[in-house]
């Protein structure tokens, strides 16, 4: 299968070994690649690991679960990277009543001991 990101790998050599826990997104945008494909496989738990400790409250795994089920989550793209923390995307999908819809996002990221984790989004347009 062909990894949802849109990497161009398969799932199973691009995000699969993030969301099993056998490696660590190496780079912020590894990171947001795996928690797009995590909505669109949907994977609630691994969205609600890599979500910042400290923003976590704010979350919760079911909802993140439940967003990922009720979309058809159709295509990633990355629109730009400013700098190693950030990167801003579009995620392509069709809502519940069967509407296109984009996200479109400049996400913060911060690396914990060796590891990335989402910390928060500015939605753009």
């Amino acid at each position: 299968m062909n990894c949802p990101c849109c990497s161009g790998k398969t799932y199973e050599e691009c995000c699969k070994p993030f969301h099993t826990g056998e490696k660590n997104a190496p780079t912020a945008e590894a990171l947001m690649r795996s928690r797009f494909s995590a909505f669109a496989i949907p994977n609630g738990k691994y969205l609600m690991e890599t979500t910042s400790p400290g923003k976590r409250q704010f979350h919760n795994t079911k909802d993140l679960q439940e967003w990922g089920e009720i979309n058809e989550w159709t295509k990633l793209e990355i629109v730009d990277k400013p700098s190693l923390t950030k990167v801003e995307f579009k995620a392509f999908y069709t809502d519940e009543d069967g509407q296109k819809q984009v996200h479109h996002e400049l996400s913060k990221f911060k690396m914990i001991q060796n590891r990335w984790f989402y910390v928060s989004g500015e939605f753009l347009d």
